[in-house]
């Protein structure tokens, strides 16, 4: 398979998320990002860097950088992953999905396909996310704790419940593909995340309590004491999408 192409994986139910799911209904804060962004590109992280103790970024890989299954980098994920790279170097930047690398990739056929596409790692875990702390710090020896590291992604009752248990700070993206060219993601995958947004963001009373409350971070004491999220200097940054769709 050429890079670019999309993969044809498919993947086994989630069981991690499963079991966790009962801790979300009782505390469903641990599904409530440190930070919303339309994109991965409308995060500022030298500010990760420099003012949070982050020392290392993990991205989910479908809709947070690429289409799903597909292996080319989105346009507007490029200047993110790039300006990822540059601040905190190749070896502190790595892909956790929850299809490559898992038991669902034998041979690590497509986590070889995607590292040589994106020149990102992907790192091997046999529990997907919300599970997979112990391969995830074995990745970044530097690492020293959770909290110095960044998830970012999509999904909420994945990525983010995974950081926010493990005491990371997290950032969620709203999906990257929409209509046909989301043709490929699992529909699974697809129908769970719409109602997790709407849950989450959506004007109605629950919505406004989840995300009144967010974990606190060891370092990052929130965005008006620290902001994070990029308002200028991002030549891919358009207003912040106010409606999920």
């Amino acid at each position: 398979m050429k890079c670019g192409q999309a993969t044809t994986m498919v993947q086994s139910v989630n069981i991690k998320a499963l079991t966790t799911l009962a801790s979300v209904v009782r505390r469903p804060y641990l599904a409530a990002p440190h930070l919303f962004v339309s994109t991965i590109s409308d995060v500022n992280y030298p500010a990760l860097r420099d003012h949070c103790g982050i020392k290392a970024v993990i991205f989910d890989k479908d809709n947070t950088l690429t289409a799903p299954y597909e292996n080319s980098l989105h346009p507007r994920a490029k200047f993110g992953l790039q300006s990822a790279l540059d601040t905190f170097g190749i070896a502190n930047v790595a892909i956790v999905s929850n299809s490559a690398g898992t038991d669902d990739d034998p041979g690590f056929v497509d986590g070889k396909e995607i590292e040589e596409a994106l020149g990102v790692a992907v790192i091997k875990h046999s529990e997907k996310k919300p599970g997979g702390l112990g391969e995830t710090m074995s990745h970044f020896p530097n690492v020293e704790d959770p909290s110095q590291l960044c998830m970012v992604g999509d999904r909420l009752l994945t990525d983010i419940v995974f950081g926010n248990l493990h005491g990371m700070l997290t950032v969620h993206t709203l999906p990257l593909c929409m209509g046909n060219e989301n043709k490929n993601d699992n529909k699974i995958a697809k129908v769970v995340r719409t109602v997790e947004n709407k849950v989450m963001y959506a004007d109605w009373w629950g919505g406004r309590k989840i995300r009144s409350y967010t974990l606190d971070h060891k370092v990052w004491k929130g965005e008006y004491e620290c902001p994070l999220i990029l308002v200028d200097g991002n030549p891919l940054m358009g207003e912040l999408e106010t409606k999920v769709t």
